[in-house]
């Protein structure tokens, strides 16, 4: 009985390690894109990125920064802060996915990949195809 238990006890641990190491592996949670902070979460079996903060977050007149340069002039007047920028984000490889990124600097949504290694994410919006890409590394 007591080899069973310990043997219970190291199968136990040995899972928690592996499910620890797994989640380590998640890009959820709260990042830092240099500009603004995003949380990252599970949207509907996806991931998506919702900005929470912005390091200036007033423009020129003291007011809250709104999503101005939309295509979608119906959304012009909303404030960045509470926007997703990276939606439908599926998993494309080891630590890595796939899906779309918003860009409220222009207002136009680009095909993007982002790469985990560590406490940094690589996040790359593409324009034609993936020839013109531009690439920001967020920290935790």
């Amino acid at each position: 009985m007591r080899k069973f238990i310990m043997a219970a006890a190291l199968i136990t641990g040995a899972s928690l390690c592996v499910a620890e190491s797994a989640m380590a592996q998640s890009p959820a949670g709260n990042w830092s894109t240099g500009k603004a902070r995003v949380r990252i979460a599970d949207c509907g079996g996806a991931l998506c990125a919702t900005i929470t903060a912005l390091n200036e977050p007033n423009d020129d007149d003291g007011k809250p920064k709104l999503d101005k340069n939309n295509a979608n002039t119906a959304l012009r007047g909303r404030k960045i802060v509470g926007i997703s920028i990276l939606s439908g984000m599926k998993p494309a490889g080891e630590n890595s996915w796939k899906g779309s990124i918003y860009n409220p600097e222009d207002g136009k949504t680009y095909s993007a990949n982002m790469s985990l290694a560590g406490s940094s994410l690589k996040v790359q919006g593409c324009a034609l195809g993936g020839i013109i890409c531009k690439t920001q590394m967020w920290s935790r």
